[in-house]
């Protein structure tokens, strides 16, 4: 990625396909080695390889692409819960993300979403999103001692 990752303005969000899953496992890499600084170079491999074949086949993933239909970020949805978001560290603090968020919320009122509670960029920009924590395990889904936060937020009041 250079430099010059686009805006969220200019940030395209597509289907992605199968053949993105590649692509897709790297942008997850470099943006938990540049956030999950509680992980060692272990639990990376071992969960870049439940990434690819296992997590990211589960879910109705979107990619976010610049112009050269470069994957910047994607999303992986389960109904209205945010299973999986995450940006390129080239592209972070550019809109990716919050371009990623905006196509889920066209899709869904309401918005659910887990983050690792050692990770305070997440919960921040999740909360600069709306969400709100309502909930924390102190345990990840695989029983490990990654404590997570559970977020959500909620549809918008309508008159």
């Amino acid at each position: 990625m250079s430099d010059s990752a686009p805006t969220r303005s200019e940030v395209v969000v597509r289907p992605a396909s199968e053949g993105d899953f590649d692509a897709l496992t790297a942008v997850w890499r470099s943006a938990v080695e540049a956030t999950h600084d509680f992980l060692s170079e272990a639990d990376v491999d071992h969960y870049e390889l439940r990434v690819r074949n296992e997590f990211l086949p589960a879910v109705d993933v979107h990619v976010a692409v610049d112009a050269q239909d470069r994957p910047l970020g994607f999303i992986g949805m389960a109904g209205h819960r945010v299973e999986m978001l995450f940006v390129d560290a080239s592209a972070r603090g550019r809109g990716v993300g919050s371009a990623l968020l905006f196509w889920a919320a066209a899709r869904h009122t309401a918005l659910e979403v887990d983050v690792n509670e050692q990770n305070p960029q997440a919960r921040g920009f999740y909360e600069s999103q709306g969400f709100e924590a309502f909930d924390r395990s102190p345990l990840d889904a695989d029983g490990r001692p990654f404590p997570v936060i559970h977020m959500r937020r909620p549809a918008p009041h309508r008159p």
